[in-house]
Parts: structure tokens; sequence; C-alpha cells
């Protein structure tokens, strides 16, 4: 997940990766991280959390399937938690950074959410999209290993899936580009998303179009659309 800013002074961007590291410190992970759990129909075993300095947090659970886990113990600590799981696990990472002189910052979020059993990512996928206002995504999902049928026959893939999209609902779609890659004899399908609308008052910290020229309003609406622009083709653009 990706959100764009753009910020006019040092002042500004500092202050842009402070409110972001506010807005999605550890304990808001854990939140979202809780939720998804329960969504998918899983079980919290453990919990480990961390906020990071300058910037940043990661958030960490152990998942099992089914009803109620052993009795686990959690420790407390600040700024950081931790606790003991089982066999599957979720996990976020949040990167808020801004380029060094261009005005441009970029918050990154990765999410992982790895199961087994009858439980599926998939199912909170909406959820998830929702809980952070992205401007781009980049969604993986990847079947690995196998199971076995009664009789004993591996099992590669044992649900029909032909696109991320299809566990998507259609007004998410609606706002965003999105492109599909994926290899279907690896199990592997990955789907790409940028927002339609753009609408450069959403992407100024601490001003708006009002307060700039109208040079101003075309150099940063060429650098905030570039950025995402490289972020979405994952690479640098001229």
């Amino acid at each position: 997940m990706y959100d764009i800013c753009y910020t006019k002074t040092v002042e500004d961007r500092r202050a842009y990766i402070e409110y972001i590291d506010e807005q999605y410190n550890a304990e808001k992970l854990t939140e979202i991280l809780k939720n998804v759990t329960e969504i998918i129909g899983a079980k919290i075993l453990s919990i480990a959390v961390q906020d990071y300095e300058p910037q940043g947090s990661s958030v960490t659970m152990m998942i099992c399937e089914g009803s109620s886990p052993p009795e686990s113990k959690v420790q407390l600590s600040n700024p950081s938690v931790v606790g003991h799981l089982d066999k599957s696990h979720i996990t976020v990472h949040t990167y808020p950074e801004y380029h060094p002189d261009g005005g441009v910052c970029t918050f990154r979020a990765d999410i992982d959410v790895s199961t087994c059993g009858e439980i599926s990512p998939l199912t909170a996928l909406n959820y998830l999209i929702e809980s952070f206002e992205t401007d781009i995504m980049t969604m993986d999902y990847r079947v690995r290993g196998f199971t076995r049928d009664i009789t004993g026959k591996k099992m590669f893939m044992d649900h029909k899936l032909t696109s991320i999209q299809d566990y998507i609902r259609q007004d998410i779609i609606d706002k965003y580009s999105m492109i599909d890659v994926n290899v279907f004899q690896e199990n592997i399908f990955h789907t790409k998303c940028k927002l339609k609308t753009f609408d450069l008052d959403n992407y100024f910290f601490n001003f708006s179009v009002k307060d700039i020229s109208v040079d101003e309003i075309n150099m940063i609406t060429a650098k905030v659309r570039k950025e995402m622009d490289e972020i979405f083709y994952g690479k640098n653009l001229p």
C-alpha cells in the first residue's frame, strides 16, 4: 500500500512523517491485524509489536485455525508487545520516507498474510484496502506446496482462482486502474492498482491549490504523477 504526499518545506516533510507515524503506529496496526484475523476466521496465538526510531512500525501475529488456541502468555513493554503463537502468521511493516530535495513524501505499508488449512487471506482483502488511504497497491497471492485429497493424490491448487480482482468489491475496482500479471502454472497471481481520479489538493500537506501559482501547480502535478507512475510500473522514469 502506498500513500503519496507533497510538502513545500523541510519542516512540513518532518511533520508529515510524524503525522503518518502517529496515524499508523503499532497500536493502530495491531487493531487492523486483529480485525483481519477475525475476518478470515483465525485465532491469535501471540503478538509482537515494535515502534522504530526515527519512524516506522512493525506488528507480527502468529495465528491458528479453528477453535480457541492453547492458553498463551503476553508480555508487555513500552513501546513493544511480545507474545507467543502457532502455525500461520500476519505481519505489517511501515516505511514513511521523503525525497531529500523534491518535496515528495511516500508512505508504504507492507502486509503479509500467510495461512494454511481452510482459512484464506483473500476474504480480508477489501477490509485491508479500506484500512489504508492508498493511492497505489501491489498485491501478490501465492499458493505454496501442496495438500492431498482423500486418495493421497497431491493437489497443488485446491481452489479456483483466475484473478485477485475476483475478491475485490466492484466499488473498489471502479476507483482503480488495475493490471494483472499472473503465472498460472506456478499458482502465482499479481495485481497492481493506481487511483483513477487525480485531485491535486488530496496530495498537499499543510497547504492547498489556492495557496500556489499556476506554474507551481503544474510543477507539483508532474512530480506527484511521476512518483505514482514509477511506483505503479516499478521503474524510474525520465
